[in-house]
């Protein structure tokens, strides 16, 4: 996609600070962090949505994300960490390009400090997933 900024940086457009690199996978370090070392990985090829891409790429980002997570834990001597994919633009998705935040955690660091869980009415969750079954195609 000739304006998406991820593609750029792919294509070696704009400059980035590249953590990890294989024929197939991109990780380098986020410009906005949410904690030291918070490191975004994303398919070379562009996709913008979890669901748009291809499965055996989707296999091999999947594979970098757990090696790429553990030399961030390692390098930043996290305590724990955060994987996240945001998808469309009201789930905080910013670049309309795949891309998983690993983000390095230590106990008392203040992200995330709030979940907004809650428990279904009865059977509501039946319905949902009768639904959602009923959605695979």
């Amino acid at each position: 996609m000739e304006d998406c900024v991820f593609c750029k940086m792919v294509a070696g457009e704009i400059p980035v600070t590249k953590v990890y690199e294989d024929h197939a996978v991109l990780a380098f370090l986020d410009i906005g962090p949410v904690s030291d070392g918070h490191t975004l990985v994303i398919p070379k090829q562009h996709y913008a949505r979890i669901h748009e891409c291809d499965a055996e790429v989707l296999g091999q980002v999947g594979a970098c994300v757990g090696k790429v997570a553990g030399a961030v834990v390692k390098a930043m001597g996290a305590e724990g960490y955060n994987v996240l994919c945001n998808n469309g633009r009201v789930a905080g998705q910013v670049v309309e390009h795949v891309h998983f935040h690993i983000i390095p955690r230590m106990a008392g660091d203040g992200v995330f400090t709030q979940w907004p869980a809650y428990k279904y009415p009865e059977g509501r969750m039946a319905v949902i997933a009768e639904n959602i079954c009923g959605s695979f195609g």
